[in-house]
């Protein structure tokens, strides 16, 4: 019986992915790592014969087929691809595949015996059928140019009575060599705090339950050889791009077989497919480099090449949350306008407190008008004054939440998520509204709308400060996170398309909900409500490991955190804010005349080399020393690179010796010298190749190789050096 089949091979930027769609099952991996090159069909045909496990005492008599969406029905024992019934029937689908498509092309039926058509593509799309469950399946892949892979399902229930989907998840297989795992934990305030362990047999379940990302997610989750570090080892990665409730795991089963995978976490009974509807998966993106390095600058060129990604350069930024917290008043705000212009600032964003009775966190919020109390002329005397000064103004708004004491939640009780007849307990003093229900919607929506209209506003601050408990549908107290998730995206997309050129970032109690999706419609996130240097000497390398620089809210802070009342010098501050989209969260009627100074000296620099912060590939060091940070950005073309080196705490040594200084091409020649503010100067023990002021000159190989002595840096300093060729 002719039936459609091919062996897929997709390739780009020194990887690839190989897939098996053949005898009717669903696609399988061959190959997903470093690109072999060439390859013909019979070569194709000894790879999917040699790699067919054996047959195990006391297993299976015919040895599992693990596709990308697994199958319980293949004697497969870990987590299934598909999970749900038909109350309690079709729990076990078995798919067969009906069209294969590549590239938008299909491909032909093929008889037994004609052989595996072998096709090379870019995108697959398999199609598939379950009769007896009344179940069709799309799966879909995707590899960018960068090398990342995406892929995605959707399932379709074609039977008369309802589906009810419990879980549906991709995963793809990597190596037994393979042995070590790292991803990210985290809390409020310390995000994304890196955590490596050996892969056993069992599963590693990252499960996200917070209605948001999550300061705490996988980000991404990590298998690599035995001490794979930033520039060495063999790295394979999975990113679930989703903002509600997620699931990243790797599962290792006994046979040794193991699997990275990903998907949405539903919740009970929150997808439930009445005849022909469908329910589409996340993407889940797969890639493999060498070094977590190359991973992470694989996931920055295909975030940059996307049409919707900034190219305009990333303007400095004042927030003046720090600075005045809820006490508004035009005069203080006005000031700072003119401090923050002549310092060079290019964008203003005015915080929370400036609508409704928000005078502080207990009240207000979902009522978004200007408070006439606080603001009688409404905003326009500051907006008006801020673009006056050359500068952008932008907008905290929060609009998935309300406090319950507030004029919206006393109008509409029933928009408040909620379940089980109970509100949830609060968080903040606030709860989260239903942007599932469409009156919910519109009402949100068009207060947005009112205020882009009347105002000229070219950034909005997009927060979200609380975690979604008992997060159901009034009355009957269905779970909603999904729906929510989707409304979000809506309404961001609906905002986007009719304010072209509105910037908006995703901020949610700082870096909570951060992942590929919520990106797709973003064009900043804030790292962390955390800006204290210390801290983001982590928190800044290891976002990195998902989203480039020039996405990365990067401020400098008071000289007194307020996150955790530590005191640095401006140049450690400076020196850590550096690699991102600089910003500035601090009094600046408090900064001295020489703070200021220093202060549109680093800006400067910013503005000067923010086309190579911003566009070139990242590099981190695997520094022996744990006391000590280094990293830095490389011109794509090899005419320059920035780093820096931090001490983090007093090392048991009193010099670091010479620090790697990689990226740069080996064959030219470089002159490096260090780049810092008059602070710094009287606190290092400065090397004797910074003596002179103009560095010194080496070619790329034996920075990279042999490197720089380091100054001895008191706990908590760092220094920035600039490379450039000669």
């Amino acid at each position: 019986m002719a039936q459609p089949g091919a062996r897929v091979v997709m390739r780009a930027a020194g990887t690839a992915l190989i897939l098996d769609v053949t005898y009717g099952r669903l696609p399988s991996v061959l190959h997903w790592g470093a690109d072999p090159g060439s390859a013909t069909g019979a070569d194709l045909d000894a790879l999917a014969r040699s790699g067919t496990a054996p047959i195990a005492p006391n297993a299976v008599d015919v040895a599992p087929s693990l596709s990308i969406l697994p199958e319980a029905w293949t004697g497969w024992l870990g987590t299934p691809g598909v999970t749900g019934s038909r109350a309690g029937t079709a729990w076990s689908p078995r798919f067969r595949t009906t069209r294969i498509v590549v590239d938008g092309r299909a491909v032909g039926a093929r008889e037994p015996g004609d052989g595996v058509a072998t096709v090379t593509a870019r995108e697959l799309v398999v199609e598939a059928t379950d009769a007896t469950a009344a179940l069709t399946l799309e799966l879909t892949v995707v590899l960018d140019d960068s090398g990342v892979f995406r892929a995605r399902a959707q399932l379709t229930n074609t039977g008369d009575g309802v589906y009810q989907l419990d879980g549906l998840v991709l995963a793809f297989p990597v190596p037994q060599l393979a042995s070590e795992l790292l991803d990210f934990a985290g809390r409020w305030g310390k995000e994304r705090v890196p955590q490596r362990r050996p892969i056993t047999v069992g599963a590693h379940r990252r499960e996200g339950r917070r209605g948001r990302t999550g300061a705490d997610a996988a980000t991404v989750l990590h298998a690599g050889t035995p001490g794979f570090g930033f520039a060495e080892g063999e790295v394979w990665g999975v990113h679930t791009a989703w903002s509600g409730n997620h699931l990243h795991y790797l599962e290792r089963v006994p046979d040794g077989t193991q699997v990275l995978g990903g998907g949405e976490l539903l919740l009970p009974g929150e997808v439930r497919l009445t005849s022909g509807q469908s329910y589409r998966s996340p993407w889940v993106y797969g890639v493999h480099g060498h070094g977590l390095d190359d991973v992470a600058r694989r996931f920055h060129r295909m975030l940059r090449a996307r049409p919707q990604h900034p190219v305009s350069p990333r303007p400095v930024t004042l927030n003046v949350w720090e600075a005045v917290y809820f006490d508004h008043d035009l005069p203080t705000l006005l000031e700072l306008a003119e401090l923050a212009a002549e310092l060079g600032v290019e964008r203003y964003v005015l915080d929370d407190g400036w609508f409704g009775a928000r005078r502080d966190d207990r009240a207000g919020l979902g009522d978004w008008t200007v408070s006439p109390e606080v603001w009688p002329d409404g905003l326009h005397p500051l907006v008006r004054r801020v673009t006056e000064l050359g500068m952008q103004f932008g907008l905290w708004v929060e609009p998935e939440m309300v406090n319950p004491d507030s004029d919206l939640a006393r109008a509409h009780p029933e928009w408040i998520m909620a379940t089980g007849g109970r509100r949830p307990v609060e968080s903040r003093h606030q709860q989260v509204l239903n942007l599932g229900i469409p009156e919910c919607y519109a009402h949100i929506r068009d207060a947005l709308v009112a205020l882009l209209d009347e105002y000229d506003i070219a950034y909005l601050k997009w927060d979200h400060n609380r975690d979604l408990v008992d997060a159901g549908t009034q009355p009957e107290g269905r779970p909603g996170v999904h729906e929510q998730t989707l409304a979000f995206y809506r309404l961001v997309d609906e905002l986007k398309a009719r304010y072209p050129g509105l910037e908006i970032e995703s901020c949610s109690s700082g870096g909570s909900r951060v992942d590929l999706e919520v990106l797709q419609r973003t064009d900043r996130i804030w790292v962390s409500d955390n800006i204290d240097p210390l801290d983001r000497q982590q928190l800044l390398p290891w976002t990195a490991q998902l989203v480039p620089p020039e996405l990365l809210g990067s401020h400098i802070a008071s000289g007194v955190s307020h996150t955790t009342g530590r005191r640095h010098a401006l140049s450690f501050r400076a020196a850590t804010a550096l690699f991102g989209h600089l910003g500035i969260e601090w009094d600046l009627r408090q900064a001295t005349p020489e703070e200021r100074r220093q202060l549109r000296d680093w800006i400067g620099f910013y503005k000067e080399w923010r086309h190579l912060l911003h566009g070139g590939d990242l590099v981190r060091l695997d520094v022996p020393d744990p006391t000590l940070s280094a990293h830095g950005v490389v011109a794509l073309d090899g005419s320059a690179g920035i780093y820096s080196l931090a001490s983090l705490a007093m090392s048991t040594v009193v010099s670091p010796g010479r620090v790697r200084v990689p990226g740069l091409h080996p064959q030219r020649r470089y002159r490096v010298r260090p780049v810092f503010p008059a602070d710094l100067s009287s606190l290092v023990r400065p090397p004797e190749w910074w003596n002179d002021g103009d560095g010194v000159v080496m070619t790329g190989a034996l920075l990279g190789l042999a490197g720089l002595q380091a100054p001895i840096l008191p706990p908590e300093h760092a220094v920035v050096y600039l490379a450039t060729a000669e």
